[in-house]
């Protein structure tokens, strides 16, 4: 499979060790997590034609994954703080 793009990761690079940290520590920031890599692979498998999906599921699909990184964002700056 390709590189995945939209990876926590490279979207907070200045977030990594606090999103690691997160993840270990915090079970509700765990699953935000989780649900975010989730849907952004299915996002990509359908962008990319390994599990094509009606256009109007794929905006949905790319509508949570915004939903879900704005609360990912909004997480790390009260973490943060």
């Amino acid at each position: 499979m390709t590189h995945t793009p939209h990876e926590l990761a490279e979207d907070f690079p200045d977030a990594a060790d606090q999103i690691a940290a997160l993840r270990q520590n915090d079970a509700h920031f765990a699953r935000l997590a989780d649900a975010y890599h989730a849907i952004n692979r299915d996002v990509h498998r359908a962008e990319t034609n390994v599990e094509p999906t009606a256009d109007d599921h794929l905006t949905d699909m790319r509508k949570q994954r915004m939903r879900l990184k704005d609360e990912i964002r909004a997480y790390l700056a009260r973490s943060d703080a």
